[in-house]
């Protein structure tokens, strides 16, 4: 297994773990089991650490697809 496929697969997990960690219309917290008494429907904007999950989760992505698409140039 080259050192390419090891990174696509760490990249991979963590932007599952990403994906999961968000959630449209709730905070952060309901992800542990939290959320509140909101009834869904209520979108609030990210800020502090949701922004942060958001951006990492669009540059894993990327880097993601950068990676399959290097794999294929040089296979």
């Amino acid at each position: 297994m080259s050192y390419l496929s090891i990174i696509q697969i760490i990249v991979a997990v963590l932007l599952v773990v990403l994906i999961l960690f968000q959630q449209r219309g709730t905070a952060l917290g309901s992800a542990f089991g939290g959320g509140g008494g909101s009834a869904g429907g209520f979108y609030a904007t990210r800020r502090g650490l949701q922004q942060k999950i958001y951006w990492a989760t669009i540059v894993l992505g990327v880097l993601f697809i950068a990676l399959a698409i290097f794999g294929l140039i040089i296979q």
